[in-house]
């Protein structure tokens, strides 16, 4: 699987150890930064390059950490096609995916451990979008809304 991943300064040790388990695992990892430790850098920035790669389908999946994830999450959604989540546990990592089609999961980098974090990602890695009658209907219902109040935009932010 193809898997962006970005973190700003609070989720950037965690990010570096994530993309080197990734790789161990055959994944094939695009890392969209931060390139280096800046504490002054600012998660919506940072979101930028992986949401548009997730929203243009260049990556299968997206994974973003700040310090409590809550930042990424919220600007990762602000881009046509993203469906991301603030996860701490390991079933709405797989329910996220299997229900909602998620595609970005957002982990706070402060807030739970490397360990946990890992978990959490496999379980969201391995889980596939049932497409059951009534999670499409759902589906359809936010892709509809996400047209009527997210026109397509310039992205280049």
């Amino acid at each position: 699987m193809k898997i962006g991943v970005a973190a700003d300064h609070a989720g950037f040790d965690q990010k570096q150890g994530l993309i080197n388990q990734l790789r161990q695992t055959g994944h094939l990892v695009n890392d969209y930064g931060a390139f280096e430790f800046n504490a002054n850098d600012d998660y919506p920035d940072i979101i930028v390059p992986l949401a548009k790669a997730v929203s243009a389908g260049e990556v299968d999946r997206g994974i973003a950490v700040c310090g409590s994830g809550v930042g990424v999450s919220i600007a990762a959604n602000k881009f046509v096609g993203v469906r991301a989540a603030l996860i701490t546990e390991s079933y709405s990592a797989h329910q996220g995916v299997e229900h909602d089609a998620m595609n970005l999961i957002c982990l706070g980098g402060r807030v739970i451990g490397p360990m946990l974090i890992w978990e959490i990602i496999q379980a969201f890695l391995k889980a596939e979008y049932k497409g059951e009658e009534r999670f499409q209907r759902r589906l359809n219902k936010l892709i509809a809304l996400e047209k009527k109040s997210m026109p397509r935009y310039d992205l280049g932010v």
